[in-house]
């Protein structure tokens, strides 16, 4: 099995294109070679390293201040991706409506780096709940916000419909519907 993280788009002409056999994606671009199958769902939150001194933070949304909220956030130590900034992009736009005009200030090469620096230190990041399940539990991490709306999304299996590995492909999906 070969993992490769990347943007959806790409991910699914590379799946149209015979290099990939088998994709996980919250997007659904129809194409007549490809077939979807729902399995999942994700909540994109916003989390903290557990040495983040969130009182204010608290406070703020207690009031319910959006405006207070993003300007604190902004000031934060933040954490992202080399080839994914969607959810920061997607979670900022439904909450304050509109552009993050910031970069974060750590770029790591994937979401479960930014889980691992966040551990037992500082800074905040917009990540899919699932991947931090564990490190919520364990005190290592702490969910700072959900957002005034929570940001979901349905999680597709996707790959070509005809192909020499379908055999492979199911036992990958049944491995992952165990988890």
């Amino acid at each position: 099995v070969i993992i490769q993280f990347g943007e959806y788009p790409e991910m699914i002409e590379n799946l149209d294109k015979g290099i990939l056999d088998l994709i996980i994606t919250p997007q659904m671009i129809v194409k007549s070679t490809i077939d979807y199958q729902a399995f999942s769902s994700e909540t994109i939150v916003l989390i903290g390293g557990n040495e983040t001194d969130s009182d204010a933070f608290e406070t703020l949304k207690k009031q319910n201040n959006l405006e207070a909220i993003e300007l604190w956030l902004k000031q934060q130590r933040w954490y992202g991706t080399t080839g994914d900034m969607e959810h920061l992009r997607r979670f900022w736009q439904l909450n304050f409506n509109n552009h993050a005009n910031f970069r974060p200030n750590y770029i790591v090469p994937n979401l479960n780096s930014i889980v691992r620096c966040l551990s037992n230190s500082s800074g905040l990041a917009v990540i899919p709940d699932f991947l931090c399940k564990t490190e919520l539990e364990s005190g290592k991490i702490k969910l700072l916000w959900q957002g005034k709306t929570p940001l979901k999304n349905t999680l597709y299996f996707a790959n070509k419909k005809k192909s020499i590995y379908t055999d492979e492909i199911q036992l990958i999906k049944d491995t992952f519907m165990k988890i």
